[in-house]
């Protein structure tokens, strides 16, 4: 009974997740002008919010790496990679087209391994390793898994 629980625990967790991921992805879109405004009917284009909300969405990934599902890694990645690319696009269209005069930050989001997440736990990602990080590169995802993984009982 408790493992039946604990499993739509997880579910619902994992569901409520993506939904955050989507709202994210959802309002970075908005400001790319990929959405119309819900109070003019006309797409409008922030580019400084919708780096904030990409940017966001980049930490999330950081942050959760080796804790998340296959499907929210998933949602995650392809929303953050799609985000980056919308991006670029945008503020080459917005700077007149010439990639020299893009607003300052977008050649970061040109890079397409800046977009894709490892895809083996023994891939090095292209940022700099952190000092805290404690799980090593070559542990399996079960492995780095077990660290976090809380128990309330024998």
């Amino acid at each position: 009974m408790a493992d039946v629980e604990k499993t739509m625990q997880s579910g619902e967790l994992s569901q409520r997740f993506i939904e955050f991921v989507v709202m994210h992805a959802q309002n970075a879109a908005l400001f790319l002008g990929q959405i119309p405004n819900p109070k003019t009917g006309e797409g409008e284009v922030n580019l400084d919010l919708a780096r904030m909300f990409i940017d966001q969405l980049a930490m999330i990934q950081e942050k959760t790496r080796g804790n998340l599902t296959n499907e929210e890694t998933k949602v995650l990645s392809n929303a953050l990679s799609n985000l980056q690319m919308a991006y670029v696009e945008v503020a080459r269209t917005e700077a007149g087209g010439h990639s020299e005069s893009a607003p300052e930050g977008a050649a970061e989001y040109e890079t397409p391994a800046a977009a894709r997440p490892p895809e083996s736990a023994q891939e090095v990602p292209t940022a700099s390793p952190q000092p805290s990080t404690p799980i090593s590169s070559s542990e399996s995802d079960t492995e780095s898994r077990k660290k976090f993984t809380k128990s309330y009982g024998p």
